[in-house]
């Protein structure tokens, strides 16, 4: 019996801990150890779960809990390799400025649709003001740039008229977001003394 309960908990204890730590990222609760994860992640996507959790001051199965519940809250939404367009031929990277007839939902949809079918584009921001949207297009040369601006954007339904800009050199390209950790918090408001106790040991290491 006692044999019994033993395995009971060893199944549930984790699970319920794994459904806590969803519960809560949800809701966007993280502690400071989901923030160096997400830290770690964004820096180095590769990492062994080990080598993270070496990293972040816990041990690997608590570790890989919380992976998986940083996934399951939608807050890592995948793992990307950041590749070098020119060394694939992708010499041309240009930001399109679209501005669309019609404002209607249905016609905001429309050409968000007519544009996702086109690998070049990169990227599709809807933006408040005199622009309706802007994109990021990469091209192996102007010239395949050319022929898509001509017959597939500016020829598009709906399309009013379209400013584009050629990158002429990218001096800053960070993928993600900034995560602030509570140590860059304590080094923003002042120097830290090196006796202080280091959270990445004692702020609920073991969960």
């Amino acid at each position: 019996m006692h044999n019994f309960i033993a395995q009971l908990r060893t199944i549930l204890i984790p699970k319920a801990r794994e459904e806590t730590l969803k519960t809560a990222m949800q809701r966007n609760k993280l502690d400071p150890i989901d923030t160096r994860i997400l830290t770690e992640l964004q820096a180095e996507g590769r990492i062994t779960n080990v080598e993270l959790a070496k990293r972040v001051g816990i041990s690997a199965p608590p570790c890989l809990r919380r992976m998986r519940a940083l996934e399951d809250a939608g807050i890592i939404e995948g793992y990307h390799a950041q590749i070098n367009p020119p060394a694939l031929g992708y010499q041309v990277t240009v930001f399109a400025m679209v501005g669309l007839n019609s404002q209607a939902e249905s016609d905001l949809l429309a050409f968000e649709n007519h544009v996702a079918q086109f690998p070049m584009v990169r990227e599709c921001h809807m933006l408040q003001g005199e622009i309706d949207f802007i994109l990021k297009i990469v091209a192996t040369d102007l010239a395949s740039f050319q022929h898509f601006l001509t017959e597939h954007l500016t020829s598009a339904p709906n399309v009013a008229s379209v400013k584009t800009s050629l990158t002429i050199r990218t001096s800053k390209n960070e993928p993600g977001v900034p995560i602030e950790t509570k140590r860059k918090k304590r080094m923003r408001a002042g120097p830290v003394s090196l006796d202080a106790p280091q959270d990445a040991l004692s702020d609920g290491a073991g969960t």
